[in-house]
């Protein structure tokens, strides 16, 4: 395991649990893609980076992390995550999510995110009216 590549994975997962797009961006190389796999399409550098993360943190604004298994290389780390929260619609939020990050430089060079998309559309959904 290379001491420097989990070193950016411990500042890399801070920023997240900070809900800091803006550190989070820095921590990407500027032409870094962040790819959440549910159906959009891929981030391209740091502004789109920034974007994305605030994004999230809007649709779940008390969102934590809770790590399940990690696994650090080289030049990437593989980690399982449990996502809990609470929607912006008021759903709870049990989430399960596997990121696989590749690392050049000391920073992310690319994400890719893999959700359990059913279970975060369930969340996001306005919660049915009562009539």
């Amino acid at each position: 395991m290379s001491a420097s590549t989990r070193e950016l994975f411990e500042r890399y997962h801070a920023c997240w649990a900070d809900h800091d797009p803006d550190r989070i961006a820095e921590l990407h190389t500027p032409d870094s893609i962040f790819h959440l796999h549910s159906g959009g399409e891929p981030a391209r550098g740091r502004a789109e980076i920034r974007a994305s993360a605030a994004g999230t943190f809007a649709l779940v604004p008390d969102l934590t992390f809770h790590m399940v298994n990690l696994r650090v290389g080289e030049d990437f780390w593989v980690v399982q995550w449990k996502l809990r929260g609470t929607s912006v619609s008021g759903a709870a939020v049990d989430v399960d999510l596997a990121d696989f990050v590749l690392v050049e430089n000391g920073a992310v060079r690319e994400k890719h995110s893999y959700v359990d998309g059913v279970a975060m559309q369930a969340a996001l959904a306005a919660p049915a009216e009562i009539g």
